[in-house]
C-alpha cells in the first residue's frame, strides 16, 4: 500500500497547491497596487503564474495517473483535472481580460476538486489492485 500513501501525499500536496494557486490568482488583480508596497510584486509576474500552472500540471497527472493504474481505474479525476486546467489556459491564454478574473479560480478549484475525486476513489478501494 506504499502507493497508496504516495498518491495519497500527492493528492493532499495537489488540492492546497490548486486552491493556493485560484486564491492568488482571484487576489493579486484585487491587491496589485499594494504588491510593490509589501515586497511581493514578484507574485503578478507572468512566468511565476506560468511556473505554477506547469507543476499543477505535471503533479496533477502524477497523481492521478497513480492512483488510476493502481487503485481505483475511474476516468473521472482526469475529465476534473484537465476541466480544471483547460479553464486556466482559456483564462490566462485566450486575451479576453474579462474572463480571467473567473475562469482562472474556477479553474484552480477545478483541479483542486479533482485532487479530491481521486483522494475519495483512493479511500473508497480498499484493497491494491495489482
Amino acid at each position: 500500500m506504499a502507493l497508496s500513501k504516495t498518491s495519497q501525499h500527492l493528492d493532499h500536496l495537489g488540492m492546497t497547491a490548486s486552491a493556493l494557486c485560484a486564491i492568488h490568482c482571484a487576489l493579486v488583480p484585487i491587491f496589485l497596487t499594494a504588491l510593490p508596497l509589501l515586497g511581493l510584486e514578484f507574485l503578478s509576474n507572468e512566468w511565476v503564474e506560468i511556473t505554477m500552472i506547469i507543476i499543477s500540471v505535471f503533479l496533477g497527472t502524477l497523481s492521478l495517473s497513480m492512483s488510476y493504474r493502481k487503485q481505483h481505474h475511474k476516468l473521472l479525476p482526469f475529465f476534473v483535472l484537465f476541466t480544471g486546467f483547460a479553464l486556466i489556459g482559456i483564462g490566462h491564454f485566450s486575451g479576453i481580460t474579462s474572463l480571467e478574473p473567473i475562469l482562472i479560480p474556477l479553474g484552480g478549484f477545478t483541479v483542486a476538486a479533482a485532487h479530491l475525486i481521486n483522494w475519495k476513489l483512493n479511500r473508497s478501494c480498499s484493497h491494491d489492485h495489482k
